[in-house]
This record gives C-alpha cells, structure tokens and sequence, in this order.
C-alpha cells in the first residue's frame, strides 16, 4: 500500500481510501445532520457565524482563488469545527447548535471527528512509509502531539441560474495544510488539474466512490518534502445538483515547526522554502482567504 501511495502522491497528490473503518450508517447521520443544519432559516445560520475559525460561513462570503475574475466568492456555505474540549491544550472555542434545534447534532460530529482523526493518523503513517520513513515518523518528531485538526461541513447549491456570471463552488485552490480527507455524497464536480503551471489548465473529473475518503497531500506537506509530494490545485464545478461533501484538515500542532526533511534534499536538490512554525503559514494562508472583505 505505502508503494501505491508514494506512486499517488508524486503524480497527483490525490488518492481514494476504502476500507477505512468508518461506519456506512455514521457517515450517513453525518450527511443527514449537516443537510438539517443547511436547511435552517439564515438569520439562524448566521447566529453561529464564524469566530475563532470555527462556525459557519455564508454562501459567496470565502474566495479560495484570491485571482479569480468573479467579484463574487465561491458557491458554497459551510461550517467549522475544530479541536474538541480534551484534545487540545487550549479551550473548546466550537460552536453548536442549540439542542432544542438539532438534538443529534453536536454527538453525531464529536463522534465522526473523532474517528477521522484516528483515520488522518493512520493516513500519516502510510505517508511516513511511502517517504521511506519509519511509520511513527511524524508521531515521534511531535508533529501530531495535539494536532491542528478541522472538519468542515460544505453545502453546495443546485440552481445558480439566475446568476450573470460564471462562479465555481470552490474555486481553484489547493489545500494549505498536510493532509485533507473528503467524503462527499455522491454528487460529481470535484476536478483536479494536475500541473499547476499548465496554461490553459486541463481539468480532470474526480468521480466519487460511495463511503471512500478522498485523501489529498496539502501545501504544508509539500513544503515539508521539498515539492517531492505534489499538493495539487482542484475546484468544484456547479453540477445542477445539490452537493454535500465533509473534509477533515488534519495539520501539526500550532507550534510545530516544518522543514524540510532531510531525506527530501541533498546538495543538488537544496530545500526549497525555510522553515516555517506551522500556526504562522496557516494563518497568513486563511487571511488571504479571507481579505477584503470575504470574511
């Protein structure tokens, strides 16, 4: 498997995950709880508007490709959730919506997050082998001590007809961290191009595999192995259909500090970028999300 994956991460940095040990009927309470979330009024939404990164955001309010042409964001409103009370040495800064509201809620996402986790773990280990690296690698450098981990709900709208303007539900970005984990219910419009330098760019049809985790190596981990594992550039296309997907953002603890791994560089192939706490790279990667005004 680590041979399959080390042949993934340095053609395409996208690789599906089946057999990962996450229930069929948990990830479908996830999908029905976050479709019951979406569907509330926006006055309701927007009482749990994003803070501290967790919450949600409307629909246009983020712009993953800060170049883009459209003066709108992208298609898309979502929700954050990040580390829960226990497993991180800062405070539980999650929102959640009232019990009375959606009483399964908060259980059925502290529950999904929590084996996502074990599933990033897991994950890093096979990407420590597939880099010729001991499997607890990554483990025993502390990268994963309290790690930075974020589950993000995604709802993409079917019409947007009325629109004068072509916009994408996500527009062309890669992923900033070090590894994503995407399940989606089943709805085509996730496109991958894989040479970011390639003008026109040549979009490839990523088809969904019912219950598989997408897994994509982010930029945080190609900067740790010195553009070896490719973080490749993707986008959703509205489709005409409703789309759910749920990603899982699993990155070092705030303080770790990435460089480059040394079986990644030599003489004739020196380190591409300096070393860098990660909390600092994240940040100014979301505040260029986030500028003027999409917030």
């Amino acid at each position: 498997m680590a041979l399959s994956i080390r042949r993934a991460c340095l053609d395409y940095g996208f690789f599906y995950l089946v057999n990962h040990g996450v229930e069929d009927a948990l990830l479908e309470r996830v999908f029905d709880e976050s479709r019951k979330f979406f569907s509330l009024p926006i006055e309701e939404k927007m009482k749990l508007a994003r803070k501290e990164h967790r919450g949600y955001t409307a629909l246009y309010a983020e712009k993953l490709d800060p170049t883009a042409s459209s003066d709108l964001g992208d298609a898309k409103e979502s929700y954050y959730i990040g580390p829960l009370a226990g497993n991180a040495t800062e405070n539980d800064l999650n929102q959640w919506p009232s019990r009375e509201q959606l009483p399964s809620w908060r259980a059925t996402m502290e529950t999904f997050y929590k084996q996502a986790l074990l599933v990033g773990r897991q994950v890093i280990s096979l990407i420590a082998l597939a880099l010729n690296l001991d499997e607890n690698f990554f483990e025993k450098i502390g990268a994963l001590d309290n790690p930075s981990a974020f589950l993000r709900l995604l709802h993409y709208p079917g019409d947007l007809r009325s629109l004068d303007e072509e916009i994408l539900g996500a527009s062309a970005h890669s992923d900033y961290g070090m590894i994503t984990l995407l399940v989606t219910n089943g709805i085509p419009g996730l496109q991958v191009c894989k040479e970011k330098s390639d003008r026109p760019r040549i979009w490839e049809d990523v088809a969904p595999i019912d219950n598989a985790f997408i897994v994509n190596v982010g930029d945080l981990m190609e900067r740790w192995t010195n553009c070896l594992f490719r973080s490749t550039l993707h986008r959703v296309i509205p489709v005409g259909e409703e789309r759910y997907s749920v990603a899982f953002f699993l990155d070092p603890n705030e303080d770790f500090v990435v460089e480059c791994l040394q079986s990644c560089c030599s003489e004739s192939s020196p380190p591409r970028y300096p070393p860098i706490r990660s909390l600092d790279y994240l940040i100014e990667r979301l505040r260029l999300t986030y500028e003027d005004g999409f917030a």
